[in-house]
């Protein structure tokens, strides 16, 4: 398929293109160049009406990978351009994004959350539909807006949107230094750090998951949790066949 990568250049767009490039060609629409010379680069901004239009051309399937201010779900500090920079992204940027998307026909899409849209001191995770968009960061807050806008354009413009809830991505070179440290004790289990490979099984699946079917939003946690100690990872298992790698610790 034709793949659009918004937000391509950043780091889980470069940590996922060589695997979506296996099977697919894929477009990087970015402020900056990708690292990656095999794909092709749109230059633009999400914020900007006539770039997504351009980023969009003979585009089948879009992958949303933008994000910028980045926080952790337990974070009550902000800054004026944390609120600016996330409110313009996770949901202005977005809206735009997936207004022109449809009206353009191209209806289906993996989008990137995060885990912070929860408060993350909990012990355990239950369910997707169950645990409240309750995060103190202003990332995850609007990353939470962000899938209520997803929802809002598979209701009522027949958008097939599914949205990854992902949480410590890792190229593999740092997933096996970390997990080493962990093997050692020397590191907090509870980041639940995710191997490169894994997240980019869990959006080549999504791809295939909303390639089917019409006007659905679902949201998904992808957790590099094996055991499920802290994860209910059985929506993913369902809807995606997907589980992270085990570790033993």
């Amino acid at each position: 398929m034709n793949v659009l990568l918004t937000g391509g250049s950043g780091m889980v767009g470069s940590f996922i293109t060589p695997y979506l490039l296996k099977d697919h060609n894929v477009k990087v629409f970015d402020l900056t160049p990708p690292e990656n010379q095999e794909v092709d680069f749109i230059q633009g901004s999400m914020l900007n009406p006539n770039d997504i239009k351009e980023a969009l051309k003979d585009v089948e399937i879009f992958v949303n990978v933008t994000m910028k201010s980045p926080q952790g779900g337990s974070v009550t500090t902000q800054t004026i351009k944390e609120i600016n920079e996330n409110y313009e992204l996770n949901t202005r940027g977005l809206h735009q994004f997936l207004f022109h998307a449809q009206k353009m026909g191209i209806l289906k899409g993996v989008h990137t959350s995060t885990m912070s849209v929860h408060y993350r001191e909990r012990d355990y995770y239950n369910a997707e539909e169950e645990i409240p968009l309750d995060t103190p960061s202003v990332y995850g807050l609007t990353k939470g807006f962000g899938e209520l806008i997803c929802s809002y354009f598979a209701r009522w413009f027949d958008m097939n949107i599914l949205a990854l809830r992902i949480t410590g991505p890792r190229t593999a070179q740092k997933w096996e230094e970390e997990i080493s440290k962990i093997d050692e004790g020397s590191m907090d289990r509870r980041l639940w750090i995710t191997h490169e490979e894994d997240l980019a099984n869990a959006y080549l699946a999504g791809m295939d998951y909303v390639s089917k079917g019409h006007g659905r939003f679902e949201s998904v946690f992808v957790a590099g949790d094996p055991n499920e100690k802290e994860h209910n990872l059985t929506k993913a298992k369902h809807l995606l066949n997907w589980t992270p790698r085990a570790i033993e610790i």
